[in-house]
């Protein structure tokens, strides 16, 4: 598969996904999904930390789930396929192989929180999708490096062999437990950041208050300035995260923390 190739594929891609929107709601969806793009690949270019031995951690996957969670499984897919193309054809040593390995890490992880989520729009959807996508990440990762890694990194399969459990097992646990729990922390926030901004719509729960609050100044418009401050007051609260999501990525980051510490 030559990079030509894989620019046409990723460029049909993204053409069946934007195809036939609105025009006003794919401009601000392609403008969402292009942040969300620039940020991934700035995480991937800049933010690598080393963990295990030559294995480097990045938090590009954190951004990737979010946009997957905010819309569905294909925008994961496409923000994969855009931020793993670039690091090919700039920063990465490893070619097509290296482009694969991104792309089937991240969307594993990504792809399957976002699919669950979109089944289950709830915080327990969220949370069971990020843990599956954790636990599916791990497996999928440890057979790639078992079958797929010494092609290009040189070394035997049987050297690759006692590196699984010492150092591909606890990497890919600790990079699947920090996309989880960070995840869990950040969603809201930018959720409700880019809500704000107007580049997604509210939830729909947000809509009928807002709607509700509308029709009463119609009926009553004695009490006009007080709806409208209601309304502000509404936009304007304060971002409130699920105590029990808190208590869940605390637990799972610390987890990870002592991991990394026990590895040193």
């Amino acid at each position: 598969m030559q990079k030509n190739q894989v620019t046409l594929i990723i460029f049909n891609v993204i053409q069946q996904y934007f195809g036939g929107k609105n025009m006003n709601c794919k401009t601000k969806k392609l403008t969402t999904i292009g942040m969300l793009c620039a940020l991934a690949y700035i995480a991937a270019a800049i933010g690598r930390i080393p963990l295990v031995l030559f294995l480097k951690y990045d938090p590009k996957d954190i951004i990737i789930v979010i946009g997957g969670l905010i819309y569905d499984p294909l925008a994961s897919l496409i923000i994969t396929l855009i931020v793993s193309f670039a690091q090919m054809i700039t920063t990465s040593q490893t070619g097509i192989l290296g482009f694969l390995m991104n792309v089937i890490s991240s969307c594993t992880f990504a792809c399957t929180a976002a699919f669950i989520y979109q089944k289950k729009r709830k915080a327990a959807g969220a949370v069971i999708g990020l843990l599956c996508g954790w636990g599916g990440m791990i497996a999928v990762m440890m057979l790639w490096n078992y079958y797929i890694a010494p092609i290009y990194m040189g070394y035997s399969r049987e050297e690759i062999a006692k590196l699984l459990l010492t150092a591909f097992l606890p990497f890919n646990c600790i990079k699947g437990g920090l996309n989880a729990g960070f995840t869990m922390l950040l969603y809201k926030p930018v959720v409700t950041a880019l809500r704000r901004s107007n580049l997604i719509e509210s939830a729909p729960s947000d809509n009928e208050n807002k709607e509700r609050i509308r029709k009463n100044i119609v009926d009553n418009p004695t009490n006009k300035e007080n709806k409208i401050s209601e309304i502000n007051k509404n936009s304007n609260k304060k971002i409130q995260i699920n105590k029990g999501i808190f208590g869940i990525a605390f637990v799972i980051i610390l987890l990870c923390i002592v991991m990394i510490y026990c590895l040193k």
